[in-house]
């Protein structure tokens, strides 16, 4: 089954900052617009950020200014970094296409932001 794995999350304190990235295969990388999306306790998943095949890049207006969505093609990777988090960020973050595929959700990383 094809998957993406995402790593990178941890606790962190309010006004800090993390670096996530997600690995997977060459062909669900080529072409196609990547996102980050995250879960809440108890809320639906959200879309976060996505980026082009080449280099264009959207926001969720919650996080614009604080995080930064990037690729690197000649790795399938494609990464978030978040900075000035805050304790509402806490979640689970996943990357998916956008649209997002229901055959490439992974296991996501914990990212959690305390007060």
């Amino acid at each position: 089954q094809v998957r993406l794995v995402e790593f990178g999350g941890g606790l962190v304190q309010a006004g800090g900052s993390l670096r996530l990235s997600c690995a997977g295969s060459g062909s669900i990388f080529r072409m196609n617009v990547m996102g980050w999306y995250r879960q809440a306790p108890g809320l639906q998943r959200e879309w976060v950020a996505a980026i082009s095949s080449g280099g264009g890049t959207n926001y969720v207006d919650s996080v614009k200014g604080r995080f930064t969505i990037s690729r690197d093609n000649a790795k399938n990777t494609v990464y978030l970094q978040m900075d000035k988090l805050k304790p509402e960020d806490t979640a689970v973050y996943y990357c998916n296409t956008d649209p997002s595929m229901r055959e490439y959700w992974g296991q996501g990383t914990q990212v959690t932001v305390s007060s």
